[in-house]
């Protein structure tokens, strides 16, 4: 077997076209999906970059694993101390440990470690490719190695490739003269000219009033983001490039794609797309960040084309991206580790069942801290510390009615608060009797002074 895990950074799945996208932003991934499963409530367990990727490759929550952050003491995985032996857990309790341990020959090319300094994702891994641009690399600074790695490997047996790509991740960077295939598509269709004159009046981190200013102090060093967001039409600056980032990335995904067709191995490769985050395109107001425990944050795209799989279906479960570790073991007949946190959904790709979970929570510190609860229609988000941004302590959102989170239903709809407030503690509890500390790390980034990133903006 061999797997190719493409690790597409910032990606939200409704700005994909098997997502039900109305631009045509991803022919090479919707491709796979026709060949594969698609997931639609897939989550990472904690946000943004540092803790997502902690969380997927660790197989465990930020609450078990330490980090929650980018900054102070969350953001670095907690060591075991005595207990710990020759090896640590990580040798072969890390995904491309585990892998490795069943015979997979692991490979990532990425600048992630080095971004965050987060050199515990490296654990597990026989090679690791750096290409040296520390996250402001562009899709084709990165394919010529992923081409040069599948000439060398690609028609061996046994490996797991972890490629990934930053295009969507802003600042977008897409060179200018890829154009932009978007300027005569409509806008989406619930960012009205109304959504447009709210979200004007709010003061947050990355709202129009921040993207304005970070426009003159930062963001002028890549030309497509020059221009201030004065009128209605000139949302295309943000939404426009977002996609034209995506497209960017996606036509270099497709070289990769091709590149499995002429080594003869595309049949029998699995191909697993998904992100480590999305991008908040107006949820909350905010826009161009992943700085919140909501739905444009930490819902992710999922598609899994298994050579052996169900082919063009999908899956609505609940899942967190954490379950990918237990899910991967199961389908390559090997045990899952005894720390992990996640649980298989192997049966969903396989044979269409139903594994998703009864409700998740999922957790934002680097920006705020909150901890979020996702069931039923519902999106519950309790806010610990708003990042200067003026959130209540409560949000609620039916995301059925309202799936980008513009009317909160917190005061109107006490009884689903209460009934998320159970689900909250419920987890909490069962987070804490499962770990071998008695520290939450999201209160350590409380008691050092609040989130990295909110230090950094001033309402």
């Amino acid at each position: 077997m061999r797997i190719l895990y493409l690790d597409l950074d910032s990606l939200r799945p409704d700005h994909i076209g098997a997502y039900g996208y109305h631009r045509d932003t991803t022919p090479n991934i919707d491709k796979v999906a026709k060949e594969g499963v698609t997931f639609t409530n897939y989550y990472c367990s904690d946000a943004p970059c540092l803790p997502s990727r902690s969380a997927l490759m660790s197989g465990r929550f930020g609450i078990h694993n330490g980090i929650v952050g980018h900054g102070g003491t969350a953001a670095d995985m907690r060591r075991e101390g005595p207990s710990r032996g020759f090896s640590d857990r990580l040798a072969g309790q890390s995904l491309p440990g585990k892998l490795r341990r069943l015979g997979y020959k692991t490979t990532t090319i990425s600048t992630f470690a080095e971004r965050h300094s987060a050199w515990t994702f490296n654990a597990g891994f026989n090679e690791v490719f750096n290409i040296g641009r520390n996250g402001g690399e562009s899709a084709e600074h990165v394919l010529p190695v992923a081409l040069k790695w599948l000439e060398d490997n690609g028609d061996s047996d046994n490996w797991f490739l972890h490629l990934n790509f930053w295009d969507p991740h802003t600042p977008y960077r897409t060179p200018d003269e890829f154009g932009n295939p978007f300027e005569n598509d409509p806008l989406p269709e619930w960012l009205t000219e109304e959504v447009f004159d709210e979200h004007k009046k709010l003061v947050r981190q990355h709202s129009i009033d921040h993207m304005n200013e970070l426009a003159k102090t930062h963001y002028f060093r890549w030309s497509r983001h020059g221009k201030q967001i004065e009128e209605y039409n000139d949302l295309r600056v943000i939404i426009d490039n977002y996609d034209c980032a995506i497209r960017y990335m996606d036509e270099h995904v497709g070289q990769v794609l091709r590149k499995l067709e002429e080594l003869g191995v595309m049949e029998d490769t699995a191909i697993l797309i998904s992100a480590d985050h999305g991008e908040n395109m107006g949820e909350l107001g905010i826009y161009s960040e992943h700085g919140t425990a909501d739905q444009g944050t930490c819902r992710i795209p999922m598609i899994i084309r298994w050579p052996n799989g169900l082919k063009g279906t999908v899956d609505e479960g609940l899942h967190y991206h954490l379950d990918l570790a237990p899910t991967l073991t199961s389908l390559l007949d090997g045990e899952k580790a005894p720390l992990w946190d996640g649980q298989s959904y192997a049966d969903s790709i396989l044979n269409g069942s139903d594994t998703g979970r009864e409700y998740l929570v999922v957790s934002q510190c680097a920006h705020v801290c909150q901890r979020s609860v996702r069931f039923g229609d519902w999106l519950y988000i309790r806010t610990y510390h708003d990042g200067n941004n003026g959130f209540p302590k409560e949000m609620l959102f039916n995301l059925k009615e309202d799936p980008y989170e513009q009317h909160d239903l917190a005061e109107e709809r006490r009884d689903i608060c209460k009934e998320a407030v159970y689900f909250l503690n419920e987890w909490h509890d069962d987070m804490m009797s499962t770990m071998d500390i008695d520290v939450d790390p999201l209160w350590t980034v409380m008691k050092e002074g609040g989130p990295l990133h909110a230090k950094e903006f001033k309402r």
